[in-house]
């Protein structure tokens, strides 16, 4: 069995990629701050593939100790999915300082620091597939997300280099580009508001957690052994 880190794991896109993964046959070691009752499902579903750790990326110590813990219990890990991160809607003008360090620490700095210590056991087994969750905020741009866009692009950037660094070592470092999906992050898009976000789509409608959840696992897949450095945007062609 092949198992695959999921942060981010107990909610949204992040549960929607766990259970997907599952029913492909996939072991699963989910990493969030709480075990939603959904993911105890999964959980009870498939007892022998879907595995739980609980911790804030919000702590930037303990980051090496987790990959420590999971490589230990877990030495062949061959997926790493970098999908946890926080949203603060707002200009930055009237963004409280906190808030932007905050959100710098759980979207790019424990990402960074995670896939550096979980990258060293794919060395190790000479294999792996690393998928970085951005945003197409990170290249379009949205009133009152500028903290999380430039948070986004900084995944992009890091997808490229890190593509390099590893490719030797059959390692595949991509970014998936979710536009926006209903999820507790885009609760709050209500009304005329997001309407006209749907008006941006020929489709006519938004990507769902669903549409994006496939992409991460094709990414996975044997059929994309051969994609590396590169982006993927699901956004129902919102960006067209």
């Amino acid at each position: 069995m092949k198992y695959v880190i999921v942060t981010g794991a107990s909610k949204g896109l992040g549960l929607e990629i766990t259970s997907q993964l599952l029913q492909e046959g996939y072991g699963v070691i989910g990493i969030a701050r709480t075990k939603s009752n959904a993911f105890k499902e999964l959980m009870e579903k498939y007892p022998e593939g879907c595995f739980y750790k609980m911790y804030d990326f919000a702590d930037l110590k303990g980051v090496n100790q987790l990959a420590k813990d999971v490589s230990s219990e877990f030495p062949r890990i061959y997926g790493l999915i970098n999908n946890a991160a926080v949203g603060y809607d707002g200009v930055l003008a009237t963004m409280h300082e906190s808030e932007i360090t905050q959100l710098i620490d759980i979207n790019v700095t424990s990402p960074i620091l995670f896939t550096k210590y979980i990258g060293r056991r794919m060395l190790m087994n000479g294999e792996g597939r690393i998928i970085n969750v951005s945003s197409i905020i990170a290249s379009t741009g949205f009133n009152g997300l500028s903290v999380y866009a430039a948070s986004k692009a900084a995944l992009s950037g890091f997808t490229k280099s890190l593509a390099r660094e590893l490719g030797k070592a059959k390692i595949t470092v991509n970014t998936l580009c979710p536009g926006y999906m209903k999820t507790t992050m885009t609760q709050g898009l209500e009304g005329e508001k997001l309407k006209t976000i749907e008006r941006r789509s020929p489709l006519g409608h938004l990507a769902t957690v669903e549409d994006v959840a496939s992409m991460a696992a094709f990414l996975l897949s044997d059929k994309a052994k051969n994609i590396t450095g590169t982006s993927f945007t699901v956004d129902a062609g919102s960006t067209a």
